[in-house]
């Protein structure tokens, strides 16, 4: 993505995989199957469930039929009724097992888990959407994914957490087998962990010890590449509500088919005349309004969701194909270009040396040696995937906190202080604090984040400090941002740092 990177300072380059904090090579980590996880931040990656149905291994197979054992449990309560709060915090939430480094919306590696909400949502909804458990007549199998369909309060990060504390015991043994075979025993240590495998006698999450990869006070979780995708899952609300008319016209029932279609109809928004004569006609719903209409018909006819998992049930070697090539495109994006970035950033000597600054300061300065990398010297280069410009926060948040490895500062990433997450917080002690919002110019709620959002996350943190950097990738961003700035009354505001991360720039060697 970038020119041949320079020769970097071994002194200089701190550590930032997993292979590069336990003295293992790459290739041994390839050979077992395992991602090389990032021990800095998340990588934007999580487990897919329909992997394990997919796969022609024998051992996620039976993976998947351990999942559906527990959903089975949990159907059979949920059909006796009466959970009690104690029952549903037991059987339904988990902590999120921070320890493998997959995911978005964490602090540092951390996140809230599978809490009530979601405890609640799965439990009350057991009899709607499993109602066909181990007795499908449509699809070959049961799916966990069928909850983030019916119930909108369930995404696709709480499935991938759910299936991840589901399979804990699995990826334990995985973990302690490389342990065992590939690292020297002083990076390793005997831990018990909590709920790693479910009791069906008892009828409890179960503790149980595990010679496990051992690093700054926690262990780490290894994670087979072949289980994890990019983005959705497999089996998605988003790619439903896009096949939803064509998913309906599969339906062999004639009067169920109909039935849908007029139940549909009746939830969509009264037509709404534009025009006058000749130029007169209907204005078409939204994609909001028809999406709303859509949720409602899966809410009273959850026979749907059957019919389309059986396509994607149809479909199921393209499922392991996909998510193969977008980890693959995502590793090599995130480590290739990330590590070019980073030795772009060391030749200005001073990057990795600013210790002794305030968080502001520093923080600020950070962000202007990035400014100059991104904008003269083909850093920018990094905001450009497959010749497309990446417009995604998320991904844009992971590499910015790549960047700091060697800050001796506590790096935090969505920090959430109780009114909401913000990008980072960047501390020195209690009294010392800054926060950072990372946006892009195209954000559509870019004015009312410069307006509120820093300001209410500034009280929620007991700091008067913040930095909001904004990407713009071309003129007409820029425009907009700058009116927005004008507007707002922000235009030489220090805290605020634009970076034009446009591809039409003349290369670097050709400027003088």
């Amino acid at each position: 993505m970038f020119e041949k990177p320079k020769i970097i300072n071994p002194q200089k380059m701190n550590k930032i995989y997993f292979s590069d904090f336990f003295n293992v090579q790459e290739e041994v980590l390839d050979s077992y199957g395992a991602l090389n996880v990032s021990l800095i931040n998340d990588l934007p990656l999580f487990i897919d469930p329909f992997l394990l149905f997919s796969s022609k291994e024998e051992k996620y197979k039976e993976l998947h039929k351990s999942i559906l054992k527990y959903l089975t449990f949990l159907k059979t309560k949920s059909d006796r009724g009466n959970i009690s709060n104690a029952e549903r915090k037991s059987w339904y939430m988990f902590s999120e097992v921070k320890q493998n480094w997959l995911g978005y919306s964490r602090t540092g590696n951390g996140g809230s888990g599978l809490g009530k909400k979601f405890a609640l949502a799965m439990s009350e909804n057991m009899h709607n959407v499993y109602s066909d458990l181990n007795n499908e007549a449509v699809t070959n199998s049961t799916h966990i994914e069928k909850v983030c369909l019916f119930e909108l309060g369930v995404g696709s990060d709480n499935i991938s957490d759910f299936t991840c504390n589901l399979i804990k015991s699995f990826l334990l043994e995985y973990s302690e087998n490389f342990a065992n075979n590939f690292l020297d025993r002083s990076k390793t240590k005997l831990v018990k962990v909590n709920k790693a495998y479910f009791d069906y006698k008892f009828e409890r999450w179960m503790p149980k010890s595990y010679n496990l990869p051992y690093h700054n006070n926690d262990f780490v979780i290894l994670t087979p590449m072949d289980l994890l995708s990019k983005d959705d899952n497999w089996i998605n609300i988003n790619d439903l509500r896009g096949k939803f008319t064509n998913i309906c016209n599969t339906i062999p029932n004639d009067q169920l088919r109909s039935e849908i279609d007029s139940y549909f109809k009746s939830k969509l928004p009264a037509p709404i005349i534009i025009g006058k004569g000749k130029n007169q006609k209907e204005k078409p719903p939204t994609k909001k309004e028809l999406f709303e209409a859509i949720d409602k018909v899966i809410k009273e006819f959850p026979e749907i969701l059957n019919y389309y998992i059986k396509t994607k049930e149809f479909n199921k070697d393209r499922a392991t194909e996909i998510s193969k090539s977008k980890v693959i495109d995502i590793i090599s994006f995130f480590k290739d270009s990330v590590m070019q970035l980073i030795s772009q950033l060391i030749d200005q000597t001073d990057f990795y040396d600013i210790h002794h600054e305030s968080t502001f300061e520093e923080s600020l300065k950070r962000i202007n040696f990035m400014k100059d990398v991104i904008e003269h010297k083909d850093g920018y280069k990094l905001f450009y995937h497959k010749g497309q410009p990446l417009k995604r926060e998320a991904d844009i948040q992971v590499i910015y906190r790549l960047t700091w490895f060697s800050s001796p500062y506590d790096i935090n990433r969505e920090v959430n202080n109780g009114r909401g997450p913000v990008d980072y917080s960047v501390s020195k002690g209690a009294r010392d604090k800054t926060l950072i919002e990372f946006k892009l110019a195209s954000n559509s709620k870019l004015k009312m984040n410069l307006k509120n959002q820093v300001k209410i996350y500034e009280k929620a943190s007991n700091t008067k400090k913040s930095i909001k950097v904004i990407l713009y990738f071309d003129n007409p961003e820029l425009e907009r941002v700058n009116n927005i700035l004008d507007e707002l009354n922000l235009v030489n505001d220090k805290s605020i740092v634009l970076i034009d991360a446009g591809n039409n720039k003349p290369s670097a060697s050709n400027v003088k």
